[in-house]
């Protein structure tokens, strides 16, 4: 290891003497000329700095711009366009870059500078993958391939591959991706270029990572940081550091991956390096999370999910959103862990673009990039044929008549066999048609007759119901929204008046639709039945009695499978004498409102069906109901989903639906919890049976 030490300072010393005897001699020239001279020295002297302080190369490339435009020197103009879009994409200002690229691209093509708009292509293809285009990405790196086939530019053809295979990469299409990296491996090594080939073994390092190769993974980063330490490439150092980082995460090394990580985030804020600051610190806080260093979790992963959001950059954004995301389900903050994961989900969506963003790649680059990548290689393989061919053709000519009678024959044969095979298949397909058709038949004929028992079903459950003009002969002002989620429904509500005593109920039964319905059947008998007895019974003592009722007639024990089959429900009675109300709650609530004020009542925690250890209800008595408004309601008018977010209404904005609607008539307030629900629903699908009943004494 000391050795190995020993080598890299060594390395980095004599790349720094020869960095600064070059900024030396550049600033010698910027001090001591004018004009065209002074111009191009500036551009070289902001290229200088691309791999170590970009502001610095901004800086530069800005001052040779202003002079260009003073001499009217087009060339420097466009170079200078050019060198301020790389700063400004390296600092994450990927828009002002783009903006940057697009000006230069227009002078180098008025220029004839092919070399130049070629390379600038393919860096405008890095900033529209880099923002999720990947359509705008696929255009830009044709336009640059293009061109730099005709001119034969083999480094920057390696260069433009590396980014096909990213895009490959980003769409999780390993194998495709490994074949552009070793392709643009290849021609890197050919032309000698090891700056672009620290890349490539950079991305090789990160596809084997993504396949979970990382003893290869390792061996490949490490061969990069070789390289790019070489030539003192800060970003491409710090790139390196943090894909090692990630290295020592997996094998759980915790303690050696914070301290690449602490190294790389030094580089990227000398180098006000904003994406690559954000990749840092999202790992620094992933890294404190699994450690449940929870505190310093937190900072990291706010700092970078803050700045990704500021960039722009969809990747960076849904990498850390789902960090954030992970920090706060292990927090136990699961709705903010959910809005996350959604953002997470929506940046994934945005980069992965779905089927034809998936097509357009594989089938764009594949006939676009291998026709081009293999004219060469066909046009060898024609030279080396063609005298094969000549002597071919010859033999052709002989052949070709035996050959085309051989052909007759065994054409008339397939044809004749084909005709017979045609005729038997269609004897097939005529049968399985017939086949089909009877079973569809059968098919419809039961679907027609369950249909048509459900709805005879439905009627029933309507008839024990009760219609709203027998309601209204009994009972104050008051409204029922009563809406099933299928034809028939395991909510139901029921009325009964015995002397000056008037009970309401609203009920949900266990289950939905066909086995919800029979349980409110059975539930609407069993309570006509208890209170067709001449003694008067409180809420309680009904819903006491209704559980002993479930437990016998259900036959419910401890063991038994149906042991919960039951409901909850929430029971009202009004005394018309006495002017108060008595109330008994099972799993439901009682909501009241008076003078704008909201007052809930909590039901026993126990439901009518069979329990180990049964308590008795609770009666609740409510004295001076004047003015007040009584609301009884099943789970399902809160439980739905729907909103923006599509997610549950809750009892919290169900009570404050109910306080909002209030001092509307009664008849008002139930159309507008009906225009709301359907509102808050929106497409989606209704989940549960609804029943809200309100009640004005």
């Amino acid at each position: 290891m000391l050795k190995k030490g020993v080598f890299w300072v060594l390395l980095l010393f004599s790349s720094f003497i020869y960095a600064n005897e070059k900024i030396d001699s550049l600033t010698q020239v910027i001090e001591t000329t004018t004009g065209k001279e002074k111009i191009d020295a500036l551009l070289l002297l902001g290229e200088q700095y691309f791999a170590t302080d970009f502001n610095t190369s901004l800086k530069y490339s800005k001052e040779a711009l202003h002079l260009s435009n003073n001499i009217e020197y087009k060339l420097g103009t466009a170079i200078a366009h050019n060198n301020i879009g790389y700063s400004l994409t390296d600092l994450g200002e990927y828009q002002k870059a783009l903006e940057e690229y697009l000006i230069s691209v227009k002078l180098f093509q008025e220029l004839g500078e092919e070399n130049r708009e070629a390379i600038a292509y393919n860096d405008i293809g890095y900033i529209f993958q880099s923002q999720g285009l990947i359509e705008k990405a696929i255009d830009s790196y044709i336009k640059s391939l293009k061109l730099l086939e005709k001119l034969d530019d083999k480094a920057s053809i390696g260069s433009c591959l590396n980014n096909i295979g990213l895009l490959y990469h980003d769409q999780q299409n390993f194998d495709k991706a490994l074949e552009y990296y070793q392709k643009g491996l290849k021609v890197k090594e050919e032309s000698g270029d090891e700056k672009s080939l620290a890349v490539s073994y950079n991305n090789l390092g990160s596809l084997f990572f993504s396949k979970q190769k990382y003893l290869e993974a390792k061996d490949y980063f490490f061969k990069s940081l070789a390289l790019r330490k070489k030539f003192n490439d800060q970003p491409g150092i710090g790139q390196c550091l943090i894909n090692i980082a990630a290295i020592y995460r997996e094998l759980k090394e915790y303690d050696t991956s914070l301290e690449y990580l602490f190294m790389a985030e030094k580089i990227q804020i000398e180098l006000d390096n904003k994406s690559g600051l954000v990749n840092t610190q999202n790992s620094i806080g992933v890294i404190y999370r699994l450690k449940h260093d929870f505190k310093s979790a937190e900072e990291y992963l706010v700092k970078s999910y803050n700045m990704a959001k500021k960039i722009g950059a969809p990747k960076l954004i849904a990498n850390t959103a789902l960090s954030l995301s992970y920090q706060n389900r292990d927090l136990k903050n699961f709705e903010k862990a959910y809005e996350l994961l959604v953002e997470h989900r929506k940046m994934t969506d945005s980069l992965e673009n779905e089927e034809n963003t998936r097509n357009t790649i594989q089938v764009g680059l594949q006939y676009e990039f291998e026709k081009k990548l293999h004219e060469s290689e066909m046009a060898q393989m024609k030279k080396d044929h063609e005298h094969e061919l000549e002597i071919k053709e010859q033999k052709m000519i002989s052949y070709s008549f035996a050959g085309g009678i051989l052909g007759l024959i065994i054409l008339s044969l397939v044809i004749l066999k084909s005709l017979n095979d045609k005729k038997k298949a269609n004897i097939r397909i005529t049968q399985q048609k017939i086949e089909i058709e009877e079973k569809s038949n059968k098919l419809e004929d039961a679907l027609t007759n369950i249909t048509d028992s459900v709805r005879y079903a439905k009627r029933i459950q309507q008839a024990l119901l009760q219609n709203e003009e027998k309601v209204d002969e009994n009972m104050p002002n008051h409204f029922i929204f009563f809406k099933p989620k299928d034809i028939v429904s395991g909510d139901f509500y029921w009325t009964y008046k015995k002397d000056n005593l008037i009970y309401i109920a609203a009920a949900d039964c266990t289950g939905h639709g066909v086995p919800g319905a029979l349980m409110s059947m059975l539930g609407i008998s069993f309570l006509n039945t208890i209170n067709s007895e001449e003694q008067i019974l409180s809420p309680a003592e009904i819903l006491n009695k209704l559980r002993e009722k479930v437990i016998k007639e259900l036959g419910q024990t401890s063991k038994s499978y149906g042991s919960r089959d039951g409901m909850d429900i929430s029971l009202l009675m009004i005394d018309k004498d006495t002017n108060t109300v008595e109330w008994a709650g099972a799993n439901n609530n009682l909501i009241m409102i008076k003078d704008n004020d909201v007052k809930e009542i909590k039901s026993d925690r126990q439901a009518i069906n069979f329990t180990e250890s049964p308590q008795p209800f609770t009666n609740h008595r409510i004295e001076d109901i004047t003015t007040t408004k009584f609301y009884l309601f099943t789970d399902g008018y809160a439980d739905q989903f729907g909103g923006e977010k599509s997610k549950k209404l809750k009892y919290k904005a169900f009570k404050e639906l109910l306080l909002s609607t209030s001092k509307e008539s009664i008849e008002n307030q139930k159309k507008a919890i009906d225009d709301f629900f359907n509102e808050w629903k929106g497409n989606l699908q209704q989940i549960d049976d609804v029943c809200v009943i309100g009640i004005e004494v």
